[in-house]
């Protein structure tokens, strides 16, 4: 092939974590494509008010930030490709090699930045709702709640936790499980919170407003119910990492999360991974960005072959 055709760099993912990466291999004058799903997809591409994010001077949606990481990338001449589905990869030979549905790309290094909203929306309304009262960070967006009422959907220690951190500012929190008990510990400190309620047994069949989300319907044993509220946090599926086009080629944990050391490398040379596909603890826009920062510094020291990243000062 061609070397005019190999990339330095491929990016699967356009968000915080991918971006990032891209502004700091461009700028090295490492030749980076970002193939991205779609400009609006994505845990900061639903967010519907940004307004912590280091820098800002005034609160932005997340699309507007995103649109400002993709300028800063593409200014120092990285390559960006939209409406990209990633179907498939090889990763045995020198040149990584990524498949799509319309075409193939090689690159001497690979950062997969693909995120984890691995789940299909599947209750009538959640998809269209998404960053208009439909959220799966209670951690990024309780504070848009504050004074309101809203529910959290699941059954998990993940949902209780949650359920937790938006009882600090939201009125009333249901937390509703599809499940006749919860799975999280009876002692769990959210569950003792006096604005949490638990609601078990119960499927939410739908989520209905104008412009925001104003109630969900719901049904269990005894028929169908509906409950006015602001928000829904979606804990059932939907928190996974995005790896099934990786079909096995890097190592990742029983929760299907890529395994990286403090560098972003995966088990494979030359293979990095930054963002929530690695499921850090908090799920925030910061942290992805630095991920990204830090999978572009390792895949410039392994192109150049390198024993330590090379720091950035300007």
């Amino acid at each position: 092939m061609d070397s005019a055709n190999v990339y330095d760099v491929i990016i699967i993912g356009g968000g915080p974590a991918g971006l990032s990466a891209a502004l700091y291999t461009s700028r090295a004058k490492l030749k980076t494509i970002v193939l991205d799903r779609s400009k609006a997809a994505g845990s900061l591409a639903y967010a519907s008010l940004i307004e912590n994010y280091p820098g800002l001077e005034r609160s932005m949606t997340g699309n507007e930030l995103l649109d400002i990481f993709r300028k800063q990338a593409e200014s120092f001449g990285a390559e960006y490709k939209d409406d990209v589905q990633v179907i498939g990869v090889s990763l045995s030979g020198e040149l990584k090699e990524v498949f799509t549905m319309d075409a193939s790309y090689k690159g001497k290094t690979l950062i997969i930045a693909t995120g984890s909203m691995g789940r299909k929306a599947t209750i009538k309304g959640e998809e269209d709702f998404l960053g208009r009262g439909v959220s799966y960070c209670a951690i990024c967006d309780a504070a848009f709640f504050k004074g309101k009422t809203v529910c959290v959907l699941g059954d998990s220690e993940e949902a209780a936790k949650e359920a937790g951190v938006l009882a600090r500012f939201a009125e009333t929190v249901y937390l509703i499980s599809p499940s006749a008990k919860l799975k999280a510990e009876a002692d769990h400190p959210a569950l003792a919170m006096a604005n949490v309620k638990v609601m078990t047994s119960k499927v939410v069949t739908a989520i209905e407003g104008a412009d925001m989300v104003e109630k969900i319907r719901m049904k269990d044993s005894s028929g169908e119910s509906e409950l006015e509220l602001n928000g829904v946090f979606v804990y059932l599926m939907g928190s996974k990492p995005i790896t099934d086009f990786l079909q096995g080629a890097v190592e990742v944990s029983e929760e299907g999360c890529i395994i990286t050391n403090k560098s972003m490398e995966t088990n494979v040379p030359g293979v990095l991974a930054a963002g929530d596909v690695i499921c850090t603890e908090a799920r925030q826009v910061i942290l992805a960005a630095a991920n990204g920062c830090l999978a572009a510094l390792s895949a410039e020291k392994f192109i150049f072959g390198r024993k330590k990243t090379k720091a950035d000062w300007h």
